[in-house]
């Protein structure tokens, strides 16, 4: 029997027999390593350590200092409180409990249960920590666990799909109780330092709302209760900034049930923050050569048959018949770009030819993953797309990086860069992929850009720049992508005439800033806690006259802040009340007006750090607005 190559990170390899397990190939490196192994990656994917290999594989041991080991604790945080939930409610029915990004949940059934319910199994789960029990691996037979789970039809569909063919079907056990699970886990549940349930939802089993509405319950865990505290913090300071709450508070936007779910509605001060951020990008994309077009929302599907969004997002658009043809509200803006260089006669010295559009298009997201701006049925990507020849490639991705960077350093973001190459649903040849890989590589080699690969995250069409940033508390999220396209040129038979009057096919260059004005309108009010910088402001100064009387000096200095966005406070309340009022709805100044003011001429002003200064010229205040508007990068106060 021929032996297996297992490469190890530093590109050594060590020869085994087929079935050795991730344990065997640690102790073969060393009898520590084996000891402390608690999992392993095995080709890219997170793998338990009795894991059998029977083919050539790259192995990456992971220990309890290994990035990979929280999602294990997680895993096994999961599993202590089924166990917990099922001491106390024997008659839950358990479906999945993966590890999440920030903890883990458990969709169950044949149980109600309310968020004050989360205490007494939590308290139950600490117990089951406290007991350290030995976490297990064990098998039973195809036969026997669909015995043992006859009265459960999630871990039989799991049978059938997940683990169809798989005999014998891999168990964990800790104590008297087990689930069927691949693993990794921990080896006790002792290992959990901190566990904290903290929320109950619904959720549809495997997320198809033609399916069984589950309970989920999620949690979190950590090796140390000093990490679960800090986590913990985090989250009440993030649930303090949730965008949804402060929508609503600050009147930027509603998503009604009446409108349908998914469909936001921007009220007056959202939509002044939109518009801010689509006349910023309208500018940067000006200034680089780029062209404003605008395209319908609904087109017929045989454009996007052409286009290949079809096959690709059937099952998330949303479709109309129209006079026996059929319609299909846009998921993408980039076919109707495509179609609009079709139209013309294009030489090669046009090229590049740029186009931008706040392009408003739909998903048809499963309800349940539908919160807030996040996730919705409509959006809008501020959407640039742009053609030209192969030999222009490098220059207009490293010049769309360009605007890229300006619109991040704007808003302080601190970003990571990743390539993502081919998915595995795709269309075009492997050819076509690799040379549109290499541009894109090449092109953030030139500029030195440390960049990670993200194998099979690529669009269908192309593989891509991803552009992650962090927010203010440290939350990681996609912001704006740049895409090479050699596929839709080819779909549209695009051309242009080159140098030696023959036709060629140009280049298709997708990219957007901020990815979609919803996710990063969402991001910006979490992230400056709703206290957006001056120019963003949906108001911008508001006037707080300390009686009637002074109206009317309130109402000379609103027109002579002309180009503002100035309210006066006009309603019989203490001037107290009134700041407090400004304070609440974060208005970045205040102007305090009474008799001394208007007698002097001058003006009082206050900050949102509530700081204040008299005798202001109001002249001296307005240069100081010109310039916060107008650099737009973190600004000082006029009271710094």
């Amino acid at each position: 029997m021929s032996q297996i190559t297992v490469t190890l990170p530093d590109g050594s390899t060590l020869e085994f027999d087929p079935g050795a397990t991730v344990e065997d190939v640690a102790y073969e490196i060393g009898p520590g390593l084996g000891r402390d192994t608690v999992a392993g990656v095995v080709d890219g994917e997170l793998v338990a350590k009795e894991e059998l290999l029977y083919e050539d594989a790259e192995l990456v041991i992971v220990t309890d200092s290994s990035e990979e080991y929280l999602d294990v604790l997680r895993h096994s945080a999961a599993h202590v409180f089924a166990q917990a939930l099922q001491r106390l409610y024997p008659e839950a029915t358990l479906a999945i409990g993966p590890a999440t990004d920030d903890g883990f949940y458990y969709d169950v059934a044949n149980v109600d249960l309310e968020k004050e319910d989360l205490e007494a199994i939590e308290d139950e789960a600490l117990d089951i920590i406290e007991e350290d029990l030995d976490i297990e691996r064990a098998t039973l037979s195809r036969e026997e666990a669909l015995d043992y789970y006859a009265d459960n039809p999630y871990k039989t569909d799991i049978l059938h799909d997940e683990a169809a063919g798989e005999d014998p079907v891999s168990f964990y056990e800790q104590g008297d109780w087990k689930d069927m699970c691949k693993g990794p886990h921990v080896d006790s549940t002792g290992e959990i330092g901190g566990f904290k349930l903290l929320e109950v939802s619904a959720a549809y089993w495997r997320g198809d709302e033609e399916n069984d509405t589950l309970t989920r319950v999620y949690g979190t865990a950590f090796p140390s209760e000093d990490e679960l505290d800090d986590y913990l913090e985090k989250r009440a300071e993030a649930q303090e900034r949730d965008h949804r709450k402060l929508g609503q508070e600050l009147d930027l936007f509603s998503i009604p049930e009446v409108t349908g779910p998914g469909l936001p509605l921007y009220h007056p001060n959202g939509k002044t923050v939109l518009r801010e951020l689509s006349d910023f990008v309208a500018g940067l994309n000006r200034e680089m050569g780029y062209d404003e077009v605008e395209t319908p929302h609904l087109f017929r599907t045989e454009l996007w048959k052409q286009s290949g969004h079809y096959e690709n997002y059937v099952d998330d658009m949303f479709l109309l018949d129209v006079n026996d043809e059929e319609y299909g509200l846009k998921p993408m803006n980039c076919p109707g770009h495509a179609t609009i260089f079709d139209q013309g006669s294009v030489s090669y010295r046009d090229l590049p030819i740029r186009y931008f559009e706040d392009g408003k298009v739909y998903r048809k997201e499963q309800r349940g993953e539908l919160s807030g701006l996040s996730r919705v049925w409509a959006f809008t990507i501020d959407d640039g797309h742009l053609f030209c020849r192969p030999d222009q490639i490098e220059a207009e991705v490293d010049r769309t990086m360009e605007l890229v960077f300006e619109v991040l350093d704007t808003f302080g973001l601190d970003y990571e860069v990743a390539l993502a190459t081919r998915p595995e649903k795709s269309v075009g040849s492997d050819e076509i992929w690799d040379e549109a890989e290499t541009q894109l590589a090449a092109a953030l080699d030139a500029r030195d850009i440390d960049y990670e690969v993200e194998e099979g995250d690529g669009a269908f069409y192309g593989p891509k720049i991803d552009f992650g940033f962090e927010d203010a508390l440290g939350r990681k999220w996609d912001g704006p992508t740049v895409q090479l396209d050699f596929n839709m040129p080819e779909r549209f038979d695009l051309e242009y005439t080159g140098s030696d009057n023959d036709a060629h096919q140009p280049v298709m260059i997708h990219r957007a800033l901020y990815g979609s004005y919803e996710r990063f309108f969402m991001v910006l009010i979490e992230h400056y806690n709703g206290k957006f910088p001056f120019w963003l402001a949906p108001e911008q100064v508001r006037i707080l006259p300390i009686s009637d009387d002074n109206l009317s000096y309130a109402s000379e200095l609103a027109a002579e802040l002309d180009g503002y966005r100035v309210e006066i406070e006009d309603r019989d309340w203490t001037i107290g009340r009134k700041i407090q009022q400004a304070h609440t709805d974060r208005v970045p100044y205040q102007i305090i007006v009474g008799d001394q003011e208007e007698e002097d001429g001058n003006i009082s002003v206050r900050d949102r750090k509530e700081r204040e200064a008299n005798d202001v010229d109001l002249d001296v205040f307005a240069d100081h607005l010109a310039v916060e508007d107008g650099e737009k990068h973190e600004s000082p106060s006029f009271l710094d």
